[in-house]
This record gives structure tokens, sequence and C-alpha cells, in this order.
């Protein structure tokens, strides 16, 4: 059991949930506004997608972010600072004409998924480790062995700690991979990703596996979405890791009772001190994760 648990939370993610629940997060204010709700709740740690503002669709506007973690530190609230790297590799193809992208599609390169990194040099930044068939329909997520060494290797460089999103065991192998060739300073963080069709399932057999794989010395947390969140925070804690709660993965705190990020936060802090667990600053978040970018304001 992890006795010293770090806290995370998903503020808003890029999924078609801004028309289900009034309590996710568009603009920049209220994005950095859920951000400081959820530090207060006991979140070491706030993980950053942002929005068309206009659309409540996903972006990768620098502009965006730069507001977002600019009205975070100005609030004076002590978090440590998780953008997204993720966005810009969705690939949504044609039936009849399979090299054709259709609407919904948005794949650049490893490069460009880093400017708003390279901008803000946020403490950590997601690395997702793999392609996947992401849902029904004909969209795929793309991230490619070579499209994963650049962008590691590039945010290395940059000094900022990659969590390698782990959506099902070969991107947990390939991970693995890329910390043996030294492209991930230790120690490596893993996030295993549960319940996302079609990656791992949610089964906590199959996360103690995954567990039992990863290299030695590495921080880890794990979360899965929607009902199963909060099973997950024991799931998790109990095994050794670290936990991820929030509206990108779950928008619910009960049945039919639309959750806040920081209702979620202090759901999860209690399921962690019931399990006789403490709930780490985020200062000890920086010593566990030896974050290179640990100036805060």
């Amino acid at each position: 059991m992890n006795q010293e648990v770090i806290v995370t939370c998903a503020l808003t993610g890029a999924g078609d949930t801004v028309g289900r629940s009034p309590h996710v997060p568009v603009t920049p204010e209220q994005i950095a506004a859920s951000a400081v709700e959820a530090a207060n709740a006991g979140a070491a740690v706030v993980h950053i997608h942002v929005r068309n503002i206009e659309t409540g669709g996903p972006s990768r506007d620098v502009a965006l972010y730069a507001d977002v973690v600019r009205r975070v530190k100005e609030s004076g609230v002590d978090v440590v600072i998780n953008l997204t790297a993720g966005m810009g590799g969705d690939l949504v193809i044609d039936q009849e004409d399979p090299l054709k992208p259709v609407d919904g599609t948005d794949l650049v390169s490893a490069m460009d998924r880093l400017p708003h990194v390279e901008e803000l040099l946020p403490d950590i930044c997601t690395l997702d480790c793999g392609s996947l068939n992401f849902g029904e329909g004909s969209q795929l997520y793309i991230s490619t062995p070579d499209m994963l060494r650049a962008g590691a290797k590039r945010i290395q460089e940059l000094g900022v700690k990659p969590e390698l999103e782990i959506f099902d065991t070969g991107h947990l192998w390939f991970a693995s991979k890329m910390v043996e060739e030294g492209l991930i300073d230790p120690p490596p963080l893993f996030q295993l990703c549960m319940g996302i069709p079609y990656g791992a399932p949610a089964e906590p057999n199959l996360l103690q596996a995954m567990v039992q794989l990863l290299p030695a010395g590495a921080q880890w947390a794990s979360f899965a979405i929607g009902r199963n969140q909060m099973p997950w925070v024991a799931q998790s804690v109990l095994l050794g890791g670290h936990v991820r709660v929030g509206l990108e993965d779950n928008l619910y705190l009960g049945k039919g009772v639309k959750a806040t990020n920081g209702q979620l936060v202090e759901r999860a802090v209690g399921i962690v001190e019931d399990l006789g667990g403490t709930i780490a600053s985020p200062d000890r978040a920086r010593e566990l994760l030896h974050l290179k970018a640990a100036a805060h304001v």
C-alpha cells in the first residue's frame, strides 16, 4: 500500500462532456478557477487541457494554455502544473477511402504537439505511449514509436517531466523500452489509464499485472473512467500507486449527482485517508517525482 499519495485532478479533458454537465470548465478563467478549487481540496497536481471558448471543443491554442497557467499562478495557490501534450493525435478515416482523413481528424507531428510545453515549461506534460482504436466507429489515436522517441527526447531537453500515459499493455512495454534507452529521466512517471474503449479494461487483476511490469523505481498512478473512478482510487493506493480523479474522466459524485472537480478530489482524499494513507503536498510531490521545473509562485 502507498502511504503517501499524490492526488491529480484532471480538470476538463477533450471529450464531448461540456453539454452533459454544467460543471465542466471551458474558458481559461473557468479552468483556472477549477484548478484552484481542486488544489484547495487536496490535489497536489492539476492536469490541464484547454477548450475552444466558442464551441467547447478541444483546442491546441498556446495562448489558451498560457492564459490558464497565468491565472493559476496569479491565484497564489501552490499546485503542480501538468499540461496535456496528447492533442494532435486524432485520425478519423473514411470507410470507403481509408487514406482520406475526415472531419474530426487532428493529426500532427510529435514536435507540433509540444509548442505550449516549449513556451510554458510546465512541471509535467503527458506523453501518450502508443496508438489505439479510440472507441466505436473509425477514430484512432496515433502515436508511433518514432513520434514517441522524438517527443520524449524534446521533453527531456526542456527539463519537463513526462507522464507516460499507458492505455494498454503494449504501451507499457514500449514506454519501459524508452526508459531503458535513457529517453526518460529517473524516476519514470507512469499513468495507467483503465477503461477507455478499446484499451486496457478496468479490471483489478489487469492493473496488478501492469504494476508488476513497471520498471524498478517507477512512480505511478492509475485511474478508471466513469463509475469506476472512486473504486480505482482504492485499487491504486492498495497496490502502491498515486491517484487521479476529475471531470475529464467522470462527471458524477453519485448516482444522478453531478460533481465539481473539488468534490471529486475531496472524495478521493477521504478514501485515501480512510485507508490509512496521507495526502502529499505539492512540494512533497515535487520531491517524489524529482521535478526539474520546480519553481512555483
